[in-house]
């Protein structure tokens, strides 16, 4: 999602672009240490104290990038000290300080606060949908997702499963709030042990994968092959299952590290079919 779009001078006189653009292509890159630092850079640059708006949306890309090395903790931490900013910078229901509490709450799933990730996407949701900005729908599907998440997290697999079956009824404009929806319903499928279901809907989501850019991709990293793993060995297809939960777990551990909730839940897989064996 677009953080910022604006024209301005840089302190050698210069017509530039968005400001965080490098930090951004970073992150999108996967390249998440690096784009952490740049976004640093950038908030700190004193040449960009004319325009409020930059340091806030600097620190907010590299908590994100925090968040992608699974610093949870550090990004959850970076997260809470730019709400009040946010708040005072933007408003109170503008579309940037909604994305910043719904990357907060997905941040407190990661840390085991699921109820807290659930409300909270909930009340993000809803104040999106009372938005008028083009940006809203887009931050309440992704707020959804967090929602469903949680649910599933928590074991309330069937509301996940009615609450990701309405968000998909609408589906979001972008391919990759489409995908996670769809995962998160076949995780939801999954824990009530429907496992032709969720392979079929993880199926699903495989295509659309395979559809989208390198670049969309990136985020979803194993996210899929974690989705069919767990249906398959449900079926009793281990061999195919330990395939998949290997290639998500190096994936993951390539792209994210081994502090990501997803390569521990990767891992985690990998041990359920090791003791199936």
């Amino acid at each position: 999602m677009r953080l910022f779009r604006s024209r301005g001078r840089n302190h050698a006189g210069q017509t530039t672009e968005f400001p965080l653009a490098k930090a951004m292509a970073l992150f999108k890159a996967g390249r998440y240490a690096e784009a952490e630092a740049e976004a640093l850079v950038q908030a700190a640059d004193p040449f960009r104290r004319s325009d409020n708006r930059i340091a806030p949306l600097a620190l907010s890309l590299a908590a994100m990038a925090t968040n992608a090395q699974g610093r949870y903790t550090e990004a959850l931490a970076a997260y809470d000290s730019l709400l009040p900013v946010f708040g005072t910078t933007f408003g109170a229901e503008h579309w940037q300080t909604l994305k910043l509490r719904s990357d907060r709450a997905q941040t407190l799933t990661a840390l085991d606060r699921h109820a807290e990730c659930a409300a909270e996407c909930e009340a993000v949701a809803r104040a999106a949908a009372r938005g008028t900005d083009p940006q809203m729908p887009l931050i309440a599907a992704a707020a959804r997702n967090g929602q469903v998440y949680a649910l599933n997290t928590q074991g309330r697999q069937l509301e996940a499963e009615q609450l990701a079956r309405e968000a998909l009824a609408d589906p979001p404009a972008r391919d990759r709030l489409t995908l996670v929806l769809r995962l998160g319903l076949a995780r939801s499928l999954n824990g009530q042990e429907r496992y032709e279901e969720a392979l079929a809907e993880a199926e699903r989501a495989e295509e659309l994968h395979r559809g989208m850019s390198e670049e969309q991709r990136g985020p979803e990293t194993g996210a899929v092959e974690l989705s069919l793993a767990t249906a398959l060995l449900g079926l009793g297809r281990g061999a195919e299952a330990r395939s998949r939960a290997s290639a998500a777990h190096d994936a993951c551990l390539a792209a994210f590290g081994q502090d990501h909730y997803r390569t521990v839940e990767a891992r985690a897989l990998l041990d359920r079919i090791a003791d199936g064996a």
